[in-house]
């Protein structure tokens, strides 16, 4: 057959072995799977965690609630985006009320599509009939058939729906 010798060898028999992943490369592994969840680089990401550091309370907790409640990640949550990359440029192309992607939401905040960008075709795709379904987190309401989303409360850490160990971020930056 193409390719694939039959025979048996000694040479590198335990080469497809892992070796145990080091304490740093799995705190690592947590670090550059949330950065790239929300899509941001190192410096926001850090400046994050030290905001998330001074905050009273988990750390690790702390820094989840700050990402999740960025203005571009709201957006996405809400439905008014695809995807959390799309949703930070609708947002940094003033397309909200509020328009800073890095913006901190706080319980309360109303988003809503501005005035003069609704007949886009991208917003008005999201009211009509066919308007995909969106799954909204416990902690956004959104009013059917409307582009305006309220933050009702700030997210818990189990409102956070992704894996994620926390814990070994913080103790990757508190080294």
């Amino acid at each position: 057959v193409m390719g694939y010798a039959k025979k048996n060898t000694t040479r590198n028999s335990n080469g497809n072995m892992r070796k145990k992943q080091s304490e740093y490369a799995s705190q690592l592994k947590e670090k550059q799977k949330v950065k790239f969840i929300y899509g941001v680089l190192e410096k926001q990401f850090h400046n994050a965690y030290l905001r998330a550091e001074a905050r009273p309370g988990k750390t690790g907790e702390n820094l989840l609630q700050i990402m999740e409640c960025r203005l571009d990640n709201v957006v996405f949550r809400l439905g008014f985006a695809q995807t959390r990359r799309d949703a930070r440029q609708l947002v940094s192309h003033a397309h909200f009320t509020v328009n800073i992607p890095s913006y901190q939401i706080k319980a309360g905040d109303v988003i809503e599509v501005r005035e003069s960008s609704r007949s886009s075709a991208k917003f008005a795709k999201l009211t009509g009939p066919e308007a995909p379904v969106v799954a909204l987190p416990s902690w956004l309401d959104r009013e059917a058939g409307t582009l305006k989303g309220v933050v009702t409360k700030l997210p818990e850490r189990s409102d956070i729906d992704y894996e994620v160990a926390e814990h070994l971020i913080v103790e990757l930056y508190s080294k």
